[in-house]
């Protein structure tokens, strides 16, 4: 029989979609390989988070809160293991579920925020190089080598660097997560409007902000399409010149895709990865989202006239991106979680 796995994973209008995406991605590779996928999650609180699950066939729970809620209803669908992805659950979810035997994986970011698990992933940049103490038992899986990528990413990753574009008027995608929850696309397409460069953009945010953004005075040359998250944002970025993007989970997917980015922190969480990102300068940083709004707004435009002048700096932004992340993450965790599924 095939083992039956639950994905625990945050969603909401405030909460993005982040943690569902790369969920996504581990869960298409369990899938794969046989596995039964069930998500346990309030998606229905973002539709279009919701078809993200549906379409591709899994089976889909409404979240529970305690301990041993958690317990029974893993134990009810006959789960072999749980993989988390929050950072609102208490701790006594994550040790009540492990102390079933059942065997578990946490998806974290830098800290633990009380998760437990068999395997902890932290799959973001430079995390291997980082002291982390961890729960009796748990082995850490950690750094890019682990990144979670979707099929459509995966598919669509060149395979070789992107070649330096030449494009009189360069396109540009910018997308601040499935549901843009801190309100960045209006402050960064009137950002873009303010270098006085030509480019055609298109910006996905959510639809109450679609006529803000639409609403920008635009220099002549430049253009706007504003629209809702899409199925195609692969695609979008493969076709674009320059993208830009919150610092947040989707970067690895930027980085496989060889996209040339620029990067707006957008909150706390983000600022390790972020100055690691740009530090290394896998991605051109725009600063946070409150300098955007501020003083710091200047440089950003600096930044961002430099992007769309020249294209050798775009082209060495891709390279290097491209360099970094392989694509083959989701299979690495997924051999060690369902080794432990075996035994």
């Amino acid at each position: 029989m095939a083992p039956r796995i639950a994905v625990r994973c945050d969603v909401g209008p405030t909460v993005g979609v982040g943690h569902v995406m790369r969920s996504l991605a581990l869960a298409e590779e369990l899938s794969s390989r046989g596995c039964e996928v069930v998500f346990v999650c309030d998606a229905h609180s973002v539709p279009w988070a919701r078809e993200q699950i549906r379409t591709r066939g899994f089976a889909l729970l409404p979240s529970v809160d305690s301990a041993e809620a958690h317990v029974e209803l893993f134990g009810a669908e006959g789960v072999a293991a749980v993989v988390f992805d929050s950072y609102v659950l208490p701790g006594a979810v994550y040790r009540g579920v492990r102390a079933t035997g059942m065997p578990t994986l946490a998806l974290v970011d830098n800290q633990l925020r009380g998760a437990e698990a068999d395997l902890l992933l932290d799959q973001n940049i430079g995390a291997e190089e980082d002291p982390v103490e961890l729960p009796v038992g748990s082995e850490r899986l950690a750094g890019l080598s682990y990144a979670l990528l979707r099929d459509d990413v995966v598919l669509r990753r060149p395979s070789a660097p992107p070649a330096a574009t030449t494009a009189s008027v360069p396109s540009v995608m910018a997308v601040f997560g499935g549901t843009d929850a801190y309100g960045a696309a209006p402050v960064v397409a009137c950002a873009l409007a303010r270098t006085g460069l030509p480019f055609v953009a298109t910006v996905v945010t959510r639809s109450d902000l679609l006529d803000e953004v639409s609403a920008i005075p635009l220099a002549s040359g430049q253009s706007i399409d504003a629209i809702t998250p899409t199925d195609r944002l692969p695609e979008l970025v493969v076709g674009a010149d320059l993208v830009v993007s919150a610092a947040g989970s989707s970067t690895w997917e930027l980085l496989a895709l060889g996209a040339a980015t620029a990067l707006v922190r957008v909150a706390d969480n983000q600022t390790v990865s972020y100055q690691r990102l740009v530090s290394g300068r896998l991605a051109a940083g725009l600063g946070s989202l409150a300098e955007l709004r501020g003083e710091g707004a200047v440089a950003a435009h600096d930044t961002l006239r430099g992007l769309l002048r020249d294209p050798s700096q775009r082209a060495a932004l891709a390279s290097a991106a491209w360099a970094r992340v392989d694509g083959r993450g989701r299979a690495r965790v997924a051999d060690r979680l369902l080794a432990l599924v075996a035994r």
